[in-house]
Order: C-alpha cells, then sequence, then structure tokens
C-alpha cells in the first residue's frame, strides 16, 4: 500500500501531518543518517588536522569529504540502507558509505571511525540533532506561544472575574492577572529547556580511550575528544561514560518539555472551564461544525485537542527520561530503539502547542457575563472587611471579626445592602465604613491588573 496521511500508522504522519512537519529535518531516519555521516567526517577531518596524527590527506580528498556531508541527499540514504541490509549494522553502514566515497584515497579512508564504538557516533548525532531542534523548531514554537498569552494577559489586564478556589467563590482577580501565572511558570520552563546542556562523549568502547591509547599512546585523548565535541559539534563534553553517554541530560531536557506540557494542560483546562461559564467563547470559523446534530454549538476542541495530545507527549517523555539513563552494565541496546521515538515524544508536544496558540486566537472575553457573576456574590468582599476591623480593632473586645463575618455569610444567600447594613453598625472611621459600603467586587483585585500588566 502507498504510503500517503490517510495509510500513515501514527497521526503524526497522517492527521497532524502539516503541524509536525518542522521536526521531520530532525527526527527522520534521513535526519538521523544524515547526522552520523556529519559526525564520522567531522571526525575523520579532526584527526587529519592534527600533526602527527592520523593520514595527511590531500586537498581534494578533504573537499570529497566536505562535499560528503554538505550534498547529503535522500540518494544518499538510500545508498546507506542498502550497504545496511548487508551489515545489518546501520553505524557501519554509514562508515562503509563515507569509504566508498573516500576509495581514491585508501590512506585516508583507512581512518573512517577510528577509534570509535557506534555508539560514539550515535550520541553525537542525536545530541546535534536534538540541538539544532531545540533552536529552529522547539524554542522557536514556545516563544511564539508565550507571546500569545503573554498578549492576552496584557490585554484582559484590568477584567475583574471571580475566584473560585475549591470550585467556590473567592476573592476576585483579573482575567489577566491569571494569564499571567501562566506565563510565569511557563517561561521559567522555557528557561529550563533553553539552557539545559546537550552532552556528547567520544571516548570508545568503554569510555576509556583504550584503542586510541593503543595506536598513539602519546596524544592527549581526553583533550582533543573533548575539543571535537564542543568546537566541532556545539555539544558539552561529558568526560565519564560507560559505552553510551549515560543520557542523564536528556532525562533533564524531557523533563523540563514535560512540566512545561503540564503548565499547558493545565491551563488548556482552566480555559475549557472559562468557556462553560460563558467567560470566554469561541469565534466560529466559515463552514465550521460544532456538532453533527445541535448547529448552536461552537466547542473548545483547540484546548481539549492540546490537552489529548499533550497527555501523549508526556507519556513518552516520562518513559524517555525513566529508561534512557538505565543500561546494564557498561552497554546494553535498549536505548536505541527508544531514541528513535525522540522526535514522537516533542511532535506531539509541537501539535499540542500549536493547539493551545491556534484556540487562544479565538478566543472573545464576554466582560458582561464576568460583570454579572461578580454582582451574584457580594460575600467575596467579607474578606476585605473582617481585614479592616482586624485594622482598627472594630470586632467588639477583639473578638474575632473572622467570626462575626463568617456568621452573617457563610453558606448563606446575602445581597450587597446586607453588607453595607452590616459595615453600618461597625466601630470604624466614618471615613472607613464609607469606603467599604462603596467597594464593589469587581473594584476587589488588589494588584491583579498591576502584575497582569508587568509580566
Amino acid at each position: 500500500m502507498e504510503l500517503s496521511p490517510l495509510t500513515a500508522l501514527s497521526p503524526l504522519d497522517g492527521r497532524y501531518a502539516g503541524q509536525a512537519a518542522p521536526l521531520r529535518a530532525w527526527f527522520s531516519e534521513l535526519a538521523l543518517i544524515r547526522a552520523r555521516v556529519r559526525v564520522e567526517a567531522a571526525w575523520l577531518a579532526r584527526l587529519a588536522a592534527e600533526p602527527g596524527l592520523g593520514p595527511e590527506p590531500e586537498a581534494e580528498a578533504l573537499e570529497c569529504l566536505e562535499a560528503a556531508v554538505k550534498a547529503f541527499s535522500e540518494a544518499d540514504a538510500l545508498a546507506v540502507k542498502a550497504i545496511e541490509r548487508t551489515t545489518n549494522h546501520d553505524v557501519k553502514a554509514v562508515e562503509y558509505f563515507l569509504r566508498e566515497r573516500l576509495a581514491r584515497w585508501p590512506r585516508l579512508a583507512g581512518f573512517t571511525h577510528f577509534a570509535c564504538t557506534s555508539e560514539d557516533v550515535n550520541n553525537l548525532a542525536w545530541g546535534t540533532l536534538l540541538h539544532g531542534a531545540r533552536s529552529e523548531v522547539l524554542l522557536p514554537a514556545i516563544d511564539s506561544l508565550a507571546a500569545s498569552l503573554r498578549a492576552l494577559a496584557h490585554r484582559y489586564a484590568d477584567a475583574p472575574m471571580l475566584a473560585r478556589t475549591h470550585g467556590q467563590p473567592a476573592s476576585p482577580t483579573t482575567m489577566g492577572k491569571e494569564i499571567a501565572n501562566v506565563v510565569a511558570r511557563f517561561e521559567r520552563q522555557r528557561d529550563q529547556i533553553a539552557g539545559q546542556p546537550v552532552l556528547g562523549k567520544m571516548n570508545g568502547a568503554t569510555g576509556n580511550y583504550n584503542a586510541h591509547l593503543a595506536a598513539y599512546p602519546d596524544v592527549d585523548w581526553p583533550h582533543l575528544a573533548m575539543r571535537f565535541v564542543e568546537e566541532e559539534l556545539g555539544l558539552d563534553f561529558n568526560p565519564y561514560t560507560t559505552q553510551i553517554e549515560p543520557h542523564d541530560g536528556l532525562a533533564e531536557l524531557f523533563g523540563a518539555i514535560a512540566r512545561l506540557n503540564t503548565v499547558l494542560v493545565d491551563f488548556a483546562r482552566d480555559v475549557w472551564g472559562y468557556v462553560s461559564l460563558g467567560y470566554f467563547r469561541s469565534r466560529a470559523a466559515a463552514g465550521e461544525v460544532g456538532s453533527s446534530t445541535m448547529p448552536h454549538k461552537v466547542n473548545p476542541i483547540d484546548f481539549e485537542n492540546a490537552e489529548g495530545n499533550l497527555g501523549l507527549a508526556n507519556a513518552l517523555l516520562d518513559h524517555l527520561s525513566r529508561k534512557l539513563p538505565v543500561s546494564r552494565w557498561q552497554r546494553d541496546l535498549s536505548d536505541s530503539t527508544v531514541l528513535r521515538n525522540l522526535g514522537v515524544g516533542l511532535g506531539y508536544s509541537l501539535v499540542g502547542w500549536k493547539s493551545v496558540e491556534r484556540g487562544l486566537a479565538r478566543l472573545e472575553l464576554d466582560r458582561t457575563v464576568l460583570d454579572a457573576d461578580l454582582e451574584r456574590h457580594p460575600e467575596v468582599l467579607a474578606e476585605a472587611i473582617q481585614t479592616v476591623m482586624r485594622r482598627h480593632g472594630a470586632a467588639g473586645a477583639h473578638a474575632s471579626a473572622y467570626e462575626e463575618l463568617m456568621a452573617l455569610t457563610q453558606g448563606r444567600t446575602i445581597t450587597a445592602g446586607d453588607l453595607r447594613r452590616f459595615v453600618s453598625g461597625l466601630d470604624l472611621p466614618e471615613e472607613e465604613k464609607a469606603r467599604l459600603a462603596a467597594l464593589r467586587p469587581a473594584d476587589y483585585t488588589g494588584l491583579a491588573a498591576h502584575l497582569a500588566r508587568k509580566i
């Protein structure tokens, strides 16, 4: 059967193919083979550049090596796969591919994959792919979503709304401040994602430079390896490993991405609730159907879609974080197949982020609903009144102001008039009684608007 979005096994290559497409350049099989070729070629070039180490190639040979990387194509990847059908070893197939390209220079070709174990190539290939995807795809998507959230926080900074703690009416806030809270949480995880080092190693079969020293005992191999990993590939060097780079850095990075996704799941559920209350309305797109039978429906599907996809992403990222740092003795192969799903966890994350941003673009705040909800709950001003009573010692013989207001308001439906009458009977300065009597729930938002604008 011909492959198409309709026959794809994964939604990332089917229904969500367009949204996940930017990650194909980084986490497809083609991308992985190309990255391996780059690492192998870069290591060979570094060896050739070291005085007294390895071959001294002609300029034409180095140009051929550079071209093998720069011009690497899908046809080249298929050639590597054809070699793999014989070797049954994916990294060895890359080595043989490069040897074929360098056949005119047998001395240089003979140093391909010199003193390497496959994991030297693999960990650096995955590291460069992840490093590039983070810079080129993940962080731009995260920053775009952060900008959309921040814009809403500023737009609705002074839109008062009834807060709900434990689902019950609570001291008012503003919609902008609630979104600002999300921005602050979101950006904290963003900074951790951006700042997490991506580690790499180049130290042989068990991490001890055994073969390196056997061939060239006078070379400072750890220093050479460090310069290669950091200067040539832009990764952070890990000097202590077994055969594999232990992936602790990957686990930390995936943990930060999962936490960012959790922040968005929390937000998506809150927005869903606000839509349900009528605080937000979702603009209908022309021709879009909300229900197969109820013509009036405009559902918050983008936030529901985000919640589902971010949940899938976190399930995979959690497994990656738990599995990758665990390897029996000096190496087992269980990490290899798991790493091939790295793009899947990030793909579902990307789809979720785009769903949230798409949903934000369709939201319209209905301030009349927010105002009406606030006016129905004057009891939320009890906090303000009892706190002012405490300041002035207005409760009789310093009895608890809290208890007096609780007796008036707890579990009861009261009106603004009931509160004004209560205030009028208090032993407070007249200006304080006037201020409390004039206070409305919509005015009792503290520094919410200021904090929202400041984010």
